[in-house]
């Protein structure tokens, strides 16, 4: 048994940091698969490489031989990491021009990883208000964890600190969203605490004091005892 895992990076520059990120996030899912008795295949799409197409596809809606092979990859990828650039606060044109060349049905229940680059960590909220609405308008199986990246995020070429352990996270997800899906691989559903550490109110909570928060049912409790 085998899974394809799909890169597609949406940076125009070489060498690419959206590239490296994405390129590392599947090398971390290949090898989780791994571990799972699964072989992986990594496959990484430059879309910067297909530019020309992708414009030429949104005219006339036909895609040129290059470009349908990466529009088939995509299309039939066991796995998609989507990973671009923050451009003006979103997506870079070129990643989006892409998807909008894909058929709206092509991604349905497909499990995807979204990533996302940029110069400082002030950019990292673009996944969820510029990636996340449109794979969820593609109605693709989004991981729970996304992986952003500022360039101090790199060391030696490669992913350090938190964000390899994000990396490695997110695998695991990929990997448990599948065994889920097929009821083939052998996943560890223990993905680790994702609360915050702050304690929950609801532990230290007075019923007595009015400014204090309670739980929904313990709130409906007193409401219903002081009628």
């Amino acid at each position: 048994m085998s899974k394809s895992v799909v890169v597609i990076s949406g940076g125009l520059g070489t060498p690419s940091s959206s590239s490296l990120l994405g390129g590392q996030i599947g090398q971390n899912i290949a090898t989780q698969l791994a571990a799972a008795g699964v072989q992986a295949d990594v496959a990484n799409i430059e879309l910067r490489e297909h530019a020309g197409e992708i414009t030429n596809n949104m005219l006339t809606g036909f895609a040129a031989p290059g470009l349908q092979k990466a529009i088939d990859a995509v299309v039939g990828a066991d796995v998609l990491v989507a990973a671009t650039p923050v451009f003006t606060a979103s997506v870079s044109g070129l990643f989006k021009s892409f998807l909008d060349i894909l058929d709206p049905k092509s991604l349905s229940g497909k499990p995807v990883v979204l990533a996302a680059t940029a110069g400082t960590q002030r950019h990292q909220l673009a996944i969820d208000y510029a990636m996340r609405p449109i794979f969820s308008y593609l109605r693709a199986q989004i991981m729970p964890t996304t992986v952003f990246a500022a360039s101090e995020d790199f060391g030696g070429q490669g992913l350090s600190g938190t964000l390899a352990d994000r990396a490695r996270r997110v695998a695991r997800e990929v990997v448990l969203a599948l065994s889920l899906s097929e009821g083939e691989l052998s996943a560890d559903a223990d993905l680790g605490d994702t609360r915050s550490i702050a304690p929950s109110v609801s532990e230290f909570a007075d019923p007595d004091d009015e400014l204090t928060s309670l739980p929904f049912e313990a709130l409906l409790a007193n409401l219903k005892s002081g009628s």
